[in-house]
């Protein structure tokens, strides 16, 4: 059996570029004691992953030069030698960017794909999810009545949480998105109370006119003037997640910080940082909350597939251009 799989060539200055990065064969190795062989059916690609191709030292391993990337991926059992797993089970896992992947069963997570789409593991009913959920109610300490303003809303995490938040009892919930039909499906789709279209003006001013009573949370994917303008319309006791920084994922050079971070002595406000992995003890809180809205249709969701192993890097690339609405999913 012969393996397709993506490899990290060279660590990307500024925008990653195709010859970073190559589609190699290998021979799939058959497991061991203990061991699964999956055939991945979806892979996900997410905005963290780039942090993953630099040196530089953070919350997790960098990518290893000329050797298989890692990312969430879902699929099919396909020869076990591990007890409780059998083939034919469906498994959630991190060998992704690849079409097998050999691995230590402890690191698998039966899924069944008659209770829901098996890539809605990796994305509303997965991280992502989970993301959204802790960060909003965990990390920002949502309470009922507050207005929850959104950056990057239509995107996998952003879209859930103005969501979460409403189904909460969110008093307003405003979000930003990069198109005018992002902006149509956050609150014609999503039941957002307003929306923008951040290219279409200063964030700032957007911000304070979609919410002229200013903000109680603000859940950040995006930074730079988003956070910016967040901070300046925080009202007092106002809380920032920061859960990501798109904008400046690519620059070569710091980003400036927000000039108004002096105002969070005036509102009381508190900034905190979110990484999911710290917050996996609310899973069973999460599915057994979040599934039922999902399976009833009061949480919506989109999904942008794109197709092939081959189109993986495409798929990323893409993710980081902001051309999903909703989670970025590679069908193989």
């Amino acid at each position: 059996m012969i393996n397709r799989e993506w490899h990290l060539l060279s660590r990307p200055v500024g925008w990653p570029k195709p010859e970073d990065f190559a589609l190699v064969e290998a021979e799939v190795r058959q497991p061991g004691e203990g061991e699964v062989l999956v055939r991945n059916k979806y892979l996900s690609v997410d905005p963290y992953m780039r942090g993953r191709m630099s040196a530089a030292k953070s919350y997790t391993a960098p990518f290893e030069l000329g050797k298989a990337m890692q990312g969430g991926a879902v699929g099919e059992v396909v020869a076990s030698g591990a007890e409780g797993i059998a083939p034919g089970d469906h498994v959630l896992h991190f060998g992704g960017w690849r079409e097998y992947a050999t691995f230590d069963a402890k690191q698998a997570v039966k899924v069944d794909p008659d209770a829901a789409p098996l890539s809605t593991y990796l994305g509303v009913l997965g991280m992502t999810g989970l993301t959204a959920y802790a960060g909003l109610l965990r990390t920002a300490v949502f309470k009922e009545g507050d207005s929850v303003f959104v950056s990057g809303a239509a995107g996998a995490v952003g879209s859930q949480v103005g969501q979460i938040a409403k189904l909460k009892g969110a008093s307003r919930v405003i979000g930003s998105a990069g198109s005018d039909d992002k902006v149509k499906l956050l609150v014609e789709e999503y039941g957002f109370d307003a929306a923008f279209n951040y290219k279409n003006g200063p964030v700032s001013e957007q911000l304070r006119a979609a919410a002229p009573d200013g903000i109680d949370v603000y859940f950040d994917n995006v930074g730079g003037d988003h956070l910016e303008a967040a901070i300046g319309s925080l009202n007092q006791g106002g809380r920032i997640a920061i859960c990501g920084m798109i904008s400046v994922y690519n620059n070569t050079e710091p980003a400036p910080g927000p000039r108004n971070l002096a105002r969070l002595i005036q509102t009381r406000g508190r900034m905190e940082g979110l990484l999911v992995g710290d917050h996996y003890d609310l899973q069973p809180q999460f599915v057994s909350e979040v599934g039922p809205w999902v399976a009833s249709g009061a949480l919506k969701y989109r999904e942008t597939v794109v197709e092939g192993i081959e189109n993986n890097l495409e798929a990323f690339l893409g993710v980081l251009r902001g051309d999903n609405t909703g989670k970025m999913i590679v069908k193989l």
